[in-house]
């Protein structure tokens, strides 16, 4: 794996362009809902491989292994727990075999629905969760890892701790917020962010907020704090849910593109999508950027 400082030597090449969605891509190439996304990837590589393709292509240089929720607690509901390490790994490997050329972030998400993972008694449970990972994402040749969509504080402190166990290298982190900067679960999301800054985080910042005219405004309000490369990826603006209860998301990709252009003028160093976005998105994205 990268070390922080062989990170941002890319960082400072000029690679600053994460992908986008993966689950709401997966579900419109028949995912059904609810189901583990790790386990239907496995048994339908060649939509994984196409989606991955199709943002190396647009010019993502960052793709994060489709690995969410591949946590022991996680896929011990589909009996596949005990397979955890090796999940991971060929996760890993698939994405490596759909990109080559670019870097592979094992990807780690919030165990809030398997457990209450703001509970300080849930520490070591969670440590070994994401301990158990990271050793398959590591096995499988992840170049850093990415925990995202995290919600409690803990979470982060806990993959942390996960990873400095297992001698991993670089480790992003983000988290949902509010637009005023604030977690869900009520921090100050800066704060936060400032604290794994100090711990060593690579990169930091957030995922899976509405992509709207606020987002701006909250890279400026995180930059304002962050020195380390300052992470955005918000969704396609503010989903509907349709008679088959899915989420739609309306945002097109010139108005996507408008709007990272605004975050990237804020001080986002890191750009891509999250729920809604397409490999159109960050094409439209990276060629506003560059234009």
């Amino acid at each position: 794996m990268l070390t922080n400082e062989q990170f941002r030597e890319k960082i400072a090449g000029g690679l600053r362009f994460l992908d986008g969605a993966t689950g709401s891509n997966l579900r419109a190439a028949g995912m059904p809902k609810g189901c583990s996304t790790e386990e239907w990837v496995l048994c339908h590589p060649e939509v994984l491989v196409s989606l991955q393709r199709g943002y190396a292509e647009a010019g993502s240089q960052i793709l994060y292994a489709p690995t969410f929720q591949g946590q022991p607690i996680a896929l011990k509901a589909i009996v596949l727990e005990r397979q955890t390490e090796a999940i991971n790994a060929q996760l890993v490997a698939l994405s490596r075999s759909a990109a080559p050329g670019c870097l592979i972030a094992g990807d780690l998400t919030t165990l809030a629905a398997f457990c209450d993972s703001w509970n300080p008694e849930n520490f070591d449970l969670l440590v070994e969760n994401y301990r158990r990972q990271i050793h398959g994402l590591m096995d499988g040749g992840a170049d850093l890892l990415i925990a995202e969509t995290l919600m409690y504080e803990q979470e982060a402190e806990a993959i942390f701790a996960a990873a400095q166990l297992e001698n991993a290298g670089a480790v992003m982190f983000t988290f949902t917020m509010q637009p005023d900067g604030t977690l869900f679960s009520g921090p100050d999301g800066v704060k936060v962010l400032k604290s794994l800054e100090e711990a060593g985080a690579a990169a930091v910042g957030f995922n899976c907020v509405t992509g709207d005219m606020m987002t701006p405004y909250l890279v400026t309000r995180l930059k304002q704090e962050i020195s380390v490369p300052l992470i955005c990826k918000p969704n396609a603006g503010l989903p509907t849910i349709d008679e088959n209860g899915v989420a739609q998301y309306a945002m097109t990709e010139a108005e996507f593109a408008e709007l990272m252009v605004k975050c990237a003028d804020n001080g986002a160093d890191l750009l891509g999508g999250c729920c809604g976005t397409t490999p159109a998105h960050i094409r439209a994205m990276i060629s506003a950027l560059r234009g």
